[in-house]
């Protein structure tokens, strides 16, 4: 008897397919997210690779150098056919030594040279000038102008006739036959507006301003000093046309003695170097000089002859005119009240500088401040130039009938 199979409860082909299908598309997402894994874990790999290559780069060139001979400074002193004479700084030893045809045609005698232990030229140094000559060099130039001066018009003028003609307008100089004047020297109770007359030139001229105080070219050590000097000069040359301002020059410019102190010697060598720039053997180049002092009896008499400073230019305080007119400039841009006159505040405060009326119109705006106005009065320079004063005396007169009335 033949057995006859129930094939009903088996798949059928299109089921198993369909299965096998999802299977495969099951897999094959599996795979891609492994592959992505992979990707990103290779260019993790990559980016690491990279970090360590130039880490071991660094290494090797920081180690290429500990394990270099060191160089040394030294100067040409003398150029022949194809080779140079070069002197060794720090011990002075001269050596003669071949160089490459292009670094000869590149050499001058007084260059800075680097040296191998062989005494070999390895390389050319930039000009040796100290930065801090650099960085006495004004950048921007200050915010003040001849306008914002008052009280001293015919120094404002003379001022111009030495330091800006020259840059400006040369030839004038030429057509007559003469050099322009070499420089002015300041001097002049303090307060009077020898700083600001500087900063006013440094506004007005396109030239290259380099502004310093004296005192900086004191130092210590022997030689720093009158160094300092030289580098400051060869900048001005080196920018020029430009304009050197030396202020509180009474600080290395003062009489010499017979002192024989370190201190003193070293103060009186930055002095003759000093006068050598100003007038030696070199030529200064295009290259103005402003100078200022309180003290002119204080000078050395070297530094005042004609040639250093042709124009010796006092800036006395003010008169009641030139008073008033800074009161003007002063208070310009302060929210004063009506019954504020400027001519009447000049005749008040007396013979003050410059930089006194400053100071009584910016303790005038606080005392309104205080006194919660935003008005500055009459009465508030009253008291402003009363607590300025400090003294019994100017504070009554200042209380009679044409004092701030």
């Amino acid at each position: 008897m033949t057995e006859t199979t129930d094939r009903s409860d088996m798949p059928g082909p299109d089921h198993t397919e369909e299965e096998t299908a999802e299977d495969l598309r099951e897999r094959v997402e599996v795979l891609e997210t492994q592959n992505r894994e992979m990707e990103n874990k290779l260019l993790d790999a990559a980016a690491e690779k990279n970090r360590a290559e130039q880490q071991l780069d660094r290494v090797t060139r920081e180690n290429t150098k500990l394990k270099k001979s060191p160089l040394f400074i030294a100067t040409v002193q003398e150029l022949t056919e194809d080779e140079v004479i070069v002197k060794q700084h720090g011990n002075n030893q001269e050596a003669l030594t071949d160089v490459t045809e292009e670094m000869l045609e590149d050499l001058e005698a007084g260059d800075r040279v680097t040296v191998n232990n062989n005494l070999a030229v390895t390389g050319k140094l930039d000009k040796e000038t100290d930065a801090r000559a650099q960085a006495m060099q004004v950048e921007e130039s200050p915010s003040v102008s001849y306008t914002d001066i008052g009280g001293i018009d015919d120094q404002i003028e003379e001022v111009r006739e030495t330091i800006e003609m020259p840059l400006e307008s040369p030839e004038v100089f030429d057509s007559v036959g003469i050099d322009p004047p070499s420089g002015v020297l300041l001097h002049g109770p303090p307060g009077t507006g020898k700083t600001m007359l500087a900063k006013a030139v440094a506004n007005e001229t396109d030239a290259t301003f380099i502004r310093m105080a004296a005192s900086e070219l004191v130092h210590k050590f022997i030689g720093e000093g009158s160094k300092l000097v030289r580098d400051l000069f060869e900048v001005a040359r080196e920018n020029g046309p430009s304009v050197l301002f030396i202020d509180e020059i009474d600080a290395i410019a003062s009489k010499r003695t017979d002192s024989k102190t370190s201190g003193d010697a070293e103060v009186q060598r930055t002095l003759m170097q000093l006068l050598a720039e100003l007038d030696g053997f070199d030529d200064r180049g295009d290259v103005r000089i402003i100078a200022a002092t309180n003290r002119l009896d204080m000078l050395d008499d070297a530094i005042l002859r004609p040639g250093r400073f042709d124009r010796l230019m006092e800036v006395p305080a003010a008169g009641e005119e030139g008073r008033e007119d800074i009161f003007d400039i002063h208070t310009r841009d302060m929210n004063v009240d009506d019954d504020v006159d400027t001519g009447e505040l000049a005749t008040a405060v007396g013979s003050i500088t410059g930089a006194e009326i400053r100071a009584v119109c910016t303790e005038a705006g606080m005392n309104a401040i205080r006194n919660g106005r935003e008005t500055v009065e009459m009465c508030d320079f009253r008291d402003a130039y009363a607590e300025l004063d400090d003294g019994e005396e100017e504070t009554v007169a200042m209380s009679g009938p044409t004092a701030f009335a």
